[in-house]
């Protein structure tokens, strides 16, 4: 750490225990980045980390004090001995880290499934030394996935990546065809990603399902050719009757509630692929004789968003997606505290926390 810089990031303590406060600012090490932070988007997972969720405080999965903050894009400003080389970049360069970091040591690194690192450090949650996004600087380590982002790119479409990065990997392992009914349960930031990518497939139905009418509008304009609104309508049957009474042969489920898999497993096909995607902040119970017995399901999980990265920086490049109407609102790092409150209410989807902008307006 440089004893003689600081900066302003956001650390999180412990379950609703954020502060903003002064820390020293990180140095680029041999092969290292230091980073400017460019914007940080508020994941649901981070409201429920906030909260106190079980999955992050009883194992604990967390490793406090962090700086938290996992959605980041940002700019090189410094490189440490030989980084230039190691990472194929250069300072000024747009970049985004991927936001696991793996070990490179344990069996499913060495085979090449770093996503599922057995350490798992994860940027926001479990490293103070090469921290997260809520902050002026971050340290990218050397054993970092880094990308570049092109030059011209928007902020708000750079601020997505990290999210559509996972959105596609949840998709691919839909393994959607031709022919295929897709459910996407969940319109928030992700599931309207996924709405988008999932189009991209030419699937014969793309369905929607959520709560808030908005944003259903919003998933009618990503491509989805229905959206259904459990409040008012009866999902399961209406997806029944598009279905000659079979159901849909690919369900996704972003909801992030319990309701989402009971629902889906009601409504998907004999021999459907059932791609879980959500972080629950409750334990979700469902009658497993469904999956075996009586329909035979393919249950997949997705978890982040394993090479997928350079895919979605394309996809955002020929405007093939957008991040337009999914990157609702702005806020400075000092009003992160606004910023995590907002970001759980219906009319936002996505909640960017820009650390500059206050500097930059000035």
């Amino acid at each position: 750490m440089n004893s003689n810089t600081t900066m302003n990031a956001v650390v999180c303590h412990g379950p609703r225990d954020y502060r903003l406060e002064r820390i020293a600012r990180p140095d680029a090490g041999p092969n290292e980045l230091l980073v400017r932070v460019g914007a940080c988007g508020i994941c649901a997972s981070d409201r429920k980390c906030w909260s106190g969720a079980g999955m992050f405080w009883n194992d604990p999965w967390v490793k406090a004090p962090v700086v938290a903050g996992h959605e980041f894009f940002g700019f090189v400003e410094e490189m440490g001995p030989g980084a230039a080389e190691h990472f194929g970049v250069a300072e000024g360069d747009m970049v985004i880290a991927e936001q696991i970091v793996p070990c490179e040591k344990c069996r499913y690194c060495r085979s090449g499934s770093y996503w599922m690192c057995e350490k798992h450090d994860i940027f926001g949650f479990q490293r103070l030394s090469a921290d997260g996004g809520l902050a002026e600087y971050m340290r990218f380590p050397a054993n970092a996935r880094v990308h570049k982002i092109p030059a011209e790119m928007p902020l708000e479409d750079a601020a997505i990546v990290e999210p559509l990065a996972c959105a596609i990997h949840t998709v691919n392992r839909g393994d959607v065809q031709l022919d295929d009914v897709v459910v996407i349960a969940g319109a928030g930031p992700l599931g309207l990603m996924m709405a988008q990518v999932a189009h991209l497939k030419t699937p014969k139905k793309l369905i929607v399902i959520d709560p808030v009418d908005e944003r259903l509008a919003l998933a009618r304009g990503f491509g989805a050719d229905v959206t259904i609104n459990p409040k008012t309508q009866d999902a399961v049957a209406l997806v029944k009757e598009m279905t000659d009474g079979y159901g849909c042969d690919v369900y996704i489920e972003a909801t992030g509630a319990p309701i989402g898999v009971t629902q889906g497993l009601q409504m998907i096909r004999k021999l459907g692929r059932f791609v879980e995607f959500s972080v629950f902040g409750h334990e979700t119970s469902a009658d497993w004789s469904i999956i075996g017995d009586r329909k035979e399901l393919d249950v997949r999980g997705a978890h982040l968003g394993p090479y997928c990265y350079p895919v979605a920086i394309d996809l955002l490049s020929r405007k093939l997606v957008t991040s337009k109407g999914i990157v609702t609102h702005h806020y400075d790092l000092n009003d992160w505290d606004e910023a995590l409150e907002v970001s759980a209410r219906p009319d936002a989807v996505k909640v960017l926390v820009i650390p500059h902008a206050r500097q930059a307006a000035e």
